[in-house]
């Protein structure tokens, strides 16, 4: 297992451009199997879970090749509409797959979903609407068997909750449908409406992305295209709250600062300087943060995937801070390891009370999972002496080129 070293107390300053957002990227990749044909994506980031997903459509029929940052992927005429196992466990994103081969082949068989462990992340709402537009499903030995025997029919579908993962998978399957499909309560987060904009470009009919109302009239058929990848405002999130910690004046480039909106105003509020643009933002880190309040929620509410990152920054802080998770019930894994480093981090129930300590020390910690690791990153980065982040893989699935961005902008740190 690889491990990340770093010796805290040099500032992160400098500026630094967001690669394309992980978590666009993948749906992309998965949208393209909905019509044969030569795609383009540019600004694609070197991370694991591009490979992995580069992986499942192998496997289903497709080639993919990466050269740097752009990935070109031929889908054929004909798919294989299965997704092993293997590599779906090891990434939940593939669930995605299901929606897509259903709408173009008419039949799919998925594995159930692994990814990071956050606890139970049902898939039920996904069925659900795919049910409603004419797909039936058995579950055999772990594997979903899904048909459409009469095709996919459009329908207006509400969502109990705007899941994101729900409405990328019926906008995936609605586009090819017969007919309008309208998501009502769906999610609207920025890499979302970024999927419509490649499928519009194929000659889908998606309006409303990026609203809580999805409309699609379903088309015959769709083409090949191009598409520029928009920028990981998680990866911009976590270098400005480095930046923040350490007391360091950070640029960030290439991300719109409307797409961390509350996250940008939970800095400001602890003491940051924020300076915004129209594709760039600029963070000055205070001596020490002032204590907040923080509850996740859907776009444009605060990131769950900031969470870990925005505990760490929140360890050092002046008085009790309180951050409430509302989208990932198990997603406390790191706390015990941060406290390791000195802080004072408590869960309670879906509470995650966080008391300011004047300093942390370095020491060897487990980062669990991609934000973990990066929020002990951070935490390493603003303490006394020397942090070890062991099972720094996790972070290859998140982040290009992770320390060696650090280290440019003037962190000892090194793999």
């Amino acid at each position: 297992m690889d491990s990340i070293r770093v010796v805290g107390g040099n500032p992160i300053s400098g500026q630094v451009t967001v690669h394309g957002a992980k978590n666009a990227v993948l749906k992309h990749m998965v949208a393209m199997l909905l019509a044969p044909g030569r795609y383009r994506l540019d600004n694609v980031p070197g991370i694991l879970d591009v490979d992995i997903m580069g992986e499942v459509l192998d496997h289903v029929g497709a080639t993919c090749v990466r050269r740097g940052s752009v990935i070109e992927v031929d889908v054929p005429e004909e798919l294989n509409p299965e997704a092993p196992l293997d590599l779906v466990r090891r990434m939940r994103a593939s669930i995605l797959i299901l929606g897509a081969l259903l709408a173009r082949m008419g039949t799919a068989r998925v594995a159930l979903p692994g990814g990071d462990d956050f606890g139970s992340r049902p898939i039920g709402m996904h069925l659900e609407g795919l049910e409603q537009m004419g797909a039936e499903f058995e579950l055999r030995h772990g594997v979903l068997e899904g048909s459409a025997p009469n095709g996919l029919s459009g329908t207006e579908i509400f969502l109990e909750f705007p899941s994101v993962g729900a409405t990328e998978n019926l906008l995936l399957a609605a586009v090819l449908a017969k007919g309008r499909t309208v998501i009502g309560n769906a999610a609207r987060e920025p890499e979302l409406a970024d999927l419509a904009a490649l499928l519009n470009a194929m000659g889908a009919e998606v309006e409303g992305a990026g609203t809580s109302t999805i409309e699609i009239t379903g088309v015959p058929t769709l083409h090949p295209t191009d598409h520029t990848v928009v920028a990981d405002r998680l990866v911009a999130g976590t270098y400005a709250l480095a930046a923040a910690a350490t007391g360091g004046t950070l640029e960030v480039r290439g991300c719109n600062p409307d797409f961390l909106r509350m996250e940008l105003r939970k800095m400001e509020a602890a003491g940051c300087g924020v300076v915004r643009g129209d594709t760039w933002f600029s963070v000055v880190g205070p001596e020490r943060p002032i204590a907040q309040d923080i509850a996740t929620l859907p776009y444009p509410g605060f990131h769950t995937d900031m969470h870990p990152q925005m505990v760490a920054f929140l360890a050092r802080a002046k008085g009790t801070s309180i951050l409430t998770e509302n989208v990932y019930a198990a997603r406390f894994r790191y706390i015990g390891e941060l406290n390791r480093m000195g802080a004072d981090v408590h869960a309670d129930g879906q509470h995650v009370v966080i008391r300011g300590v004047t300093d942390l020390s370095g020491c060897e910690v487990d980062g669990c999972d991609i934000r973990a690791a990066a929020a002990l990153t951070i935490a390493g980065l603003s303490a006394e002496g020397e942090t070890i982040i062991g099972d720094a893989e996790h972070i290859d699935r998140g982040y290009d080129g992770f320390v060696d961005i650090l280290r440019s902008l003037g962190a000892d740190i090194d793999r």
